[in-house]
């Protein structure tokens, strides 16, 4: 599972969808894995605008990467060296597995082999 995947992922649950804690999902035990691939500058410059930036950052941060700035850059700010960064980071960073949980609910959805499984039991739907 890439970075940039779970910048669109929230809770499955019913009770959770008008809940703000519900994204991002947290990270829990997580493997990472980063496979080096050819970098398209022009790519993540055209997806930065659809990224939720505070939950990246938040992400980011509880994976142990502390070098995104705060706010989501833009025009000058976005330097070479920072789309080198995003790159790495959203695109060359798997998580192979662990647990993403849910901020408001604490369910808790496993990650395995890079595939999480957001099927829910019956009494959670």
């Amino acid at each position: 599972m890439k970075l940039l995947t779970t910048n669109y992922l929230t809770c499955a649950i019913k009770a959770c969808r008008t809940s703000p804690l519900s994204f991002p999902l947290h990270f829990k035990d997580a493997e990472l894995v980063q496979e080096t691939l050819e970098a398209n500058p022009t790519f993540i410059r055209n997806i930065l605008p659809r990224i939720e930036w505070p939950a990246l950052v938040t992400t980011a941060t509880e994976l142990g990467f502390t070098t995104l700035p705060p706010t989501k850059p833009e025009g000058d700010e976005l330097t070479d060296e920072l789309v080198a960064e995003l790159h790495t980071l959203l695109v060359e960073t798997q998580v192979i597995s662990g647990k993403l949980v849910c901020g408001a609910c604490g369910h808790e959805y496993n990650i395995h082999e890079g595939i999480a499984n957001f099927l829910l039991p019956n009494h959670l739907v």
